[in-house]
């Protein structure tokens, strides 16, 4: 038995040091903040200890984690009651994106993407997830996840051509 939770251990370690820092990159895209991203990854790995023992596939534990920071982020975002707009994506619009200064990095462009966009955006960049990862993730269909990743890149490829016109204007 000692042998076992020994094991156990050293495997849940490895997967720390695994995953740490690309946890740590996914909270901090979602919620901006240095010391909420950390909160958010330390309660992912708290909640991950205490159903280690129930992992089946070792393979998925990435997702594994991901799910479990999502959810505890929507645990997060629920206590503080922001109101979110839960509208179907097929009805959005491409967002517009306002006109900014000349030197808009990606980060910013990111942050004025809808989070119905940003979020499978930034699993499948930051994470490497593929569309049905995704799908399961964020639980809606493969092709909604299309649609949403296509109508992302549309809004910082529309956003990125306007500024190099800008720049060209001037």
């Amino acid at each position: 038995m000692e042998a076992l939770i020994g094991n156990r251990k050293i495997d849940f370690e490895r997967t720390v040091r695994a995953y740490g820092a690309d946890l740590y990159r996914y909270a901090y895209w979602l919620c901006h903040d240095r010391f909420a991203a950390e909160d958010l990854v330390q309660e992912t790995f708290a909640r991950a200890w205490k159903s280690w023992q129930e992992l089946r596939d070792t393979g998925s534990v990435k997702h594994w984690l991901i799910a479990i920071l999502r959810n505890e982020s929507a645990r997060v975002h629920a206590r503080k009651q922001i109101p979110i707009a839960d509208e179907d994506v097929y009805e959005l619009e491409i967002p517009e994106m306002p006109k900014m200064a000349d030197d808009l990095d990606v980060r910013q462009r990111l942050d004025l993407l809808p989070r119905t966009y940003r979020e499978p955006l930034l699993l499948q960049v930051l994470g490497g997830f593929s569309c049905a990862e995704i799908a399961s993730m964020l639980t809606i269909s493969e092709g909604a996840v299309m649609t949403r990743l296509t109508r992302a890149r549309q809004a910082m490829r529309q956003e990125s051509a306007e500024t190099v016109v800008r720049k060209v204007s001037t």
